[in-house]
């Protein structure tokens, strides 16, 4: 039984990995501002009030934690905030920045003395966040916020090859959740697939970047 541990786990792709690990045995920890009615009904441990944009508040997540070992991180916790050129919200475009880019890193540097060799870091990116990939334009916050945690991914997988840590960014697909307005795939595919891409990251793969379909996809 591993220990797994998401972050933004009340509703969407943070749920329904909370579902699908505690289904198999394992048992998950689910971080979260306020834990939703399904997220309850899941079983999982609940660590709730945290907020990944906020250094105090994930420093009072690794008080809870303890020396509570974690075998796979999940750094899922993001928000989206459309936009477009000539009407940018730059207020929004940091709060992207401070939730999708920052509150990985914060998070994995505030609980790497919870990690051991042979844990895994997962985040949840966008291939939005592929230069690239980029064929569309648009969505500048949302688009700069996933480029930026790709980096910082990256940067983590050296970083912790040392101590026996791999890391990996994992892009969902377009998932129909509350993000998306419900277009898209259904979360419980779109999981399936992270869960493999996970369950095969290894130190040799660390710091790659995969669609949950299985194929990797460029930077």
């Amino acid at each position: 039984m591993a220990t797994i541990l998401i972050t933004g786990c009340n509703r969407g792709i943070g749920l329904e990995h909370a579902k699908q690990y505690s289904a198999r045995g394992d048992r998950v920890i689910g971080v979260c501002r306020t834990a939703s009615y399904e997220l309850r009904a899941v079983g999982a441990e609940l660590i709730e009030g945290i907020d990944v944009a906020s250094g105090d508040s994930v420093a009072l997540l690794a008080e809870r934690l303890g020396d509570t070992t974690i075998d796979v991180l999940i750094n899922n916790a993001g928000i989206l905030r459309r936009d477009s050129f000539g009407s940018i919200d730059y207020e929004q475009m940091i709060e992207q920045y401070s939730v999708n880019t920052l509150g990985p890193l914060r998070v994995t540097e505030a609980l790497a003395g919870n990690l051991d060799e042979g844990s895994k870091v997962a985040i949840v990116t966008s291939r939005v966040g592929s230069i690239d990939d980029n064929g569309s334009g648009g969505n500048y916050g949302y688009r700069m916020s996933k480029a930026a945690v790709n980096m910082a991914g990256k940067n983590l997988a050296i970083e912790l090859a040392d101590r026996g840590i791999a890391v990996m960014l994992l892009h969902p697909g377009l998932v129909a959740t509350e993000m998306t307005g419900g277009v898209g795939i259904d979360a419980e595919e779109s999981v399936a697939g992270l869960i493999n891409r996970i369950d095969n990251l290894t130190l040799e793969n660390s710091g790659s970047f995969w669609h949950a379909e299985g194929y990797e996809l460029p930077w």
